[in-house]
C-alpha cells in the first residue's frame, strides 16, 4: 500500500555533502575509509519517495557501504564539472553510473544551471534564431522548453536533438576518462511504445538509444540493462505528501528497485 501523508514533509532524505563536491546527495553519509561503491545518478538513483533505494539494498547484500552519489533531475553536467566528487570514484572498488538523459546540459543551444541541471538559464543565439517566434524568458524549466520547440516545429527540432546526442557522448567520454577504475553503466531503458505520439519528446532516458550508449562499450566494464516501462505510478510501498502525489507518478517504486539491486549484484 501508499504511504500518503497529508502535510507537506517529504521522506527525511538525510541530505549530506561528500568531499568538496557543491551538492547535496541522499544520506546519511557513508564512511568512505575503507572498501566502498560508488553510484552516480539522477532521480531514479536518488530514490526519490522510496525508503530504501537500490542503492541500500545493494549495500545490504554485499556488507560494505555504497555512496549514492545522484541528485534529483541530475545531467552528466552535474557529476563531470566536479572533480572532487570524480575523484572519490575513482578511489572506490566501482562506480556504478546511471544512463542519464541527455536534456538537463548546457550545449551549443542552451545552458542550465550547473548543478540543478533540470534548471533553463538561456537560450544561445543561434537557438534564438532558428525559433525566432519563441519566447524562451517563459522557460524555467529543460523539458518544458523541449516540448515547446518540438511542438512548434519538429522539422527544426530535429538539429536540436542531434545537438544534445553529441554532446551527452561527449560529456560521457570526459568523465569515464576521470574516473580511473571499474564502471558499470545502469541503463534504465523505457523503450519506445505506441503510447508516445509525435509531440511527445520520447520515451526515458531521454534522446537515448542502443546505438548511441553502445558506443561507450570500450569504456566501461559493463553495460547493465533493466527494462522498467510501465513501472512508474506505481505506489505502492511510496512515501510521499499529498501536495507530492503527482511527482510520486512519475517515479519508480520499491518493488522496481529491488528488481534494480537484483541485476547489479549479478555483475558484481
Amino acid at each position: 500500500m501508499a504511504y500518503e501523508r497529508v502535510d507537506a514533509s517529504p521522506l527525511n532524505y538525510n541530505q549530506c555533502r561528500y568531499g568538496q563536491s557543491k551538492l547535496l546527495f541522499r544520506g546519511p553519509r557513508r564512511s568512505l575509509k575503507k572498501d566502498y561503491i560508488s553510484f552516480i545518478g539522477g532521480s531514479e538513483t536518488y530514490g526519490k519517495f522510496v525508503e530504501r533505494p537500490f542503492v541500500d539494498l545493494v549495500e545490504d547484500a554485499k556488507g560494505i557501504p555504497c555512496a549514492n552519489f545522484s541528485a534529483m533531475n541530475a545531467g552528466v553536467d552535474a557529476f563531470v564539472l566536479d572533480p572532487s566528487l570524480l575523484n572519490l570514484c575513482t578511489r572506490s572498488k566501482v562506480t556504478i553510473i546511471q544512463v542519464m538523459g541527455a536534456q538537463n546540459m548546457s550545449n551549443r543551444y542552451y545552458s542550465v544551471h550547473a548543478r540543478r541541471n533540470d534548471r533553463f538559464l538561456k537560450a544561445s543565439t543561434i537557438l534564438k534564431s532558428i525559433y525566432r517566434e519563441v519566447d524562451f524568458s517563459e522557460f524555467s524549466f529543460t523539458r518544458h522548453m523541449l516540448t515547446t520547440l518540438k511542438a512548434v516545429s519538429p522539422q527544426r527540432f530535429a538539429a536540436i536533438e542531434m545537438e544534445l546526442r553529441a554532446a551527452w557522448f561527449a560529456r560521457m567520454e570526459l568523465m569515464l576518462r576521470q574516473i580511473n577504475g571499474r564502471c558499470v553503466l545502469l541503463w534504465l531503458r523505457e523503450p519506445q511504445s505506441d503510447l508516445f505520439s509525435s509531440a511527445d519528446l520520447g520515451p526515458e532516458p531521454l534522446f537515448l538509444d542502443a546505438p548511441l550508449v553502445s558506443r561507450l562499450v570500450g569504456m566501461v566494464d559493463e553495460i547493465v540493462e533493466v527494462d522498467i516501462a510501465h513501472e512508474r505510478g506505481m505506489l505502492d510501498g511510496m512515501i510521499y505528501s499529498a501536495m507530492e502525489a503527482p511527482v510520486a507518478r512519475e517515479m519508480i517504486g520499491p518493488a522496481t528497485h529491488r528488481k534494480i539491486a537484483d541485476r547489479l549484484l549479478n555483475v558484481l
